[in-house]
């Protein structure tokens, strides 16, 4: 899925479409993650993801990493009673950008009790992509990623070693 001749070694590869790949359609009673273009089945990730628990090691990170939008939106019951020992899910949805794909509640009730750290697994790309839940997903999720390539501090400096800047 990724397409690296074209990248320089140590920098992210431009992901290509895979006209075979099958969406992760959320079937009744799993969990999924909708934002905009990004649409997981976060239950059959979290599944995966229990298979090869070595590949996505636990880590903790500072709950002042991610913002808080206000919890406004969120269920306070479950804001309450969310695991804080459960780690949330970070899903990389551009080269080296993490967001929260699951455990905003665990997120909300930690800055609550003021909580400085929370556990987590992080989810590289390609490892994600085949848990998007819909072709219309995966095609956005592909033309955006591949978009923030040219946002990279190393695709500046060659474009500006191209035009003869710096």
């Amino acid at each position: 899925m990724l397409d690296s001749p074209s990248a320089e070694p140590g920098f992210p590869a431009k992901l290509k479409r895979d006209k075979n790949l099958q969406p992760c359609p959320a079937e009744s009673g799993d969990e999924h993650y909708q934002n905009g273009i990004f649409e997981f089945n976060i239950t059959r990730l979290l599944a995966f993801i229990d298979t090869c628990a070595d590949r996505f090691p636990i880590e903790l990170v500072s709950v002042a990493e991610f913002p808080n939008y206000g919890g406004s939106h969120l269920d306070e019951e479950t804001v309450r009673t969310a695991d804080l020992s459960r780690p949330i899910l970070l899903a990389e949805i551009a080269p080296g950008l993490f967001n929260v794909i699951d455990g905003n509640h665990r997120l909300a009730r930690a800055r609550c009790e003021g909580v400085q750290a929370v556990p987590s697994r992080r989810v590289r790309c390609p490892d994600h992509v085949p848990f998007l839940t819909s072709a219309w997903a995966y095609e956005k999720y592909v033309e955006y990623r591949n978009s923030k390539l040219g946002d990279l501090p190393h695709a500046k400096a060659s474009r500006n070693r191209r035009k003869g800047v710096g």
